[in-house]
């Protein structure tokens, strides 16, 4: 009889939940939820005789130890910043745990005393980071195994819209937290290209841009996704001259999203003054010089060199930015009032289906001959409830869980699936639940 505790049981958590609940009966395994809200805990578990819900506060000691204590495996889908206090909780007592996130460098210190009570503590098995880190690894390997040299290396992921349910002119609407979609990109972006580094201040990253396709599903545009130069240690490629991680986004959205970013309307550094008297258009009015003459629609125009009928201005116009509606809030900084505002339009209809692309590009020479392969990835939600991102998230977390209860993971310590022995058995395992990459191998 094993015992799997997860900690956190919010939107990213449901598919994840109910695929370890499906393998319960058969594996005779106990699994208990923790959340903050029992309830949400409850209605994730149903009434499904393997588990039961409890109230969990990461605050509260005691619980914190009688739970982790009764637990085999912990899983934490808490925010990030929690994730190092159950880590250390679970090596004290000698307990594996498994996340989605980044590894923190409070996480990496506790990998010695990891190893010495021979437990593992694996970290990056979502979506990115996660399953872009699988297939990257599975191919970057292939050709080094095979004798070749890697020149360039791409990685491109995107959470949209299914293009069937792309009913709005941003083509474009939450899928992952709201406040990390307005928060995007803050910060200088960096890569290398043929040898050189390059930087993109937040400034400028809206504007530098480039397209590519995917698979049958259209154009995309790519912005930089903060430090790229990091993956060169992580995947074991610090000699490549070119290294480039990046965001996809439809046509258009880069080039409207800038005007945000230029006004300063994504800033969450400061609070706004008299916040519960404003309306929507007051709020984008407190960027721009002070005109009597000209509407707030021709100060942006002016200020931003936009044409009034382009499509910027009607991506702008339907968000109903120009409106006199009130916010409603009674504090609150630039971006989370448009947060508040993007909520109203951007927020998935329980009819709607998500969707994640993803795409590597690799470029090598085998046997003197320049090739490139490129390995694309799109999986679609089913609904509003399990949508891909809540599957991509999820379902190599349940993975890799199940494989280390069924002892078929040995690791031990602090671990990413940058390694064979943790890629491989997730990957080949994820392509019977249709998370499968298409390659395809070309000359230069």
């Amino acid at each position: 009889m094993k015992n799997i505790l997860i900690l956190g049981a919010g939107f990213s958590a449901g598919v994840m939940i109910k695929y370890l609940l499906s393998k319960a009966d058969e594996n005779k395994w106990n699994i208990t939820v923790g959340d903050i809200s029992k309830e949400n805990a409850q209605n994730k578990i149903e009434n499904n005789i393997r588990a039961k819900a409890i109230f969990f506060d990461i605050n509260d000691e005691k619980l914190k130890t009688e739970q982790i204590s009764n637990a085999d495996v912990v899983i934490s889908f808490l925010p990030a910043i929690f994730h190092p206090i159950v880590a250390k909780e679970c090596v004290k007592l000698g307990k594996h745990m498994v996340t989605a996130s980044y590894v923190s460098n409070e996480m990496k210190e506790l990998d010695a005393e990891a190893r010495e009570k021979g437990i593992a503590l694996l970290n990056e098995l979502g979506v990115d980071p996660g399953i872009d880190h699988m297939s990257a690894m599975r191919i970057i390997d292939k050709i080094k195994n095979s004798g070749g040299k890697l020149l360039a290396f791409s990685s491109n992921t995107g959470g949209l819209i299914a293009p069937e349910y792309d009913n709005n002119p941003w083509n474009y609407k939450f899928t992952w937290n709201p406040r990390n979609v307005v928060v995007a990109g803050q910060g200088t972006a960096k890569y290398i290209e043929k040898g050189t580094c390059k930087y993109i201040p937040y400034n400028q990253l809206f504007k530098r841009i480039y397209k590519t396709k995917v698979l049958n599903l259209g154009e995309f545009d790519v912005y930089a996704n903060r430090d790229s130069l990091g993956y060169r240690e992580t995947y074991g490629i610090q000699d490549i001259p070119s290294l480039f991680r990046g965001t996809m986004r439809r046509p258009g959205y880069c080039e409207a999203w800038n005007v945000f970013v230029q006004l300063g309307a994504t800033d969450d550094t400061y609070q706004l003054e008299d916040v519960n008297k404003m309306t929507y258009r007051d709020f984008i009015n407190l960027y721009l010089p002070y005109d009597e003459k000209l509407s707030v629609e021709e100060k942006l125009c002016k200020l931003l060199n936009i044409m009034p009928n382009s499509e910027t201005m009607k991506k702008l116009t339907w968000l109903s930015i120009f409106e006199k509606n009130l916010i409603g809030m009674n504090k609150a900084t630039p971006a989370q009032v448009l947060q508040h505002i993007l909520e109203e339009k951007w927020t998935l209809s329980t009819e709607d289906k998500d969707m994640i692309v993803m795409q590597h590009k690799f470029d090598f020479v085998l046997n003197n001959k320049h090739k490139q392969i490129t390995s694309s990835l799109a999986v679609f939600g089913k609904n509003a409830i399990e949508t891909s991102m809540a599957i991509t998230v999820g379902m190599p977390v349940a993975i890799a869980t199940e494989m280390l209860l069924q002892g078929k993971i040995k690791v031990i310590g602090v671990h990413t699936p940058v390694i064979p022995q943790l890629y491989e058995p997730i990957l080949n395992k994820l392509e019977d639940y249709g998370i499968k990459f298409i390659d395809e191998e070309i000359d230069l």
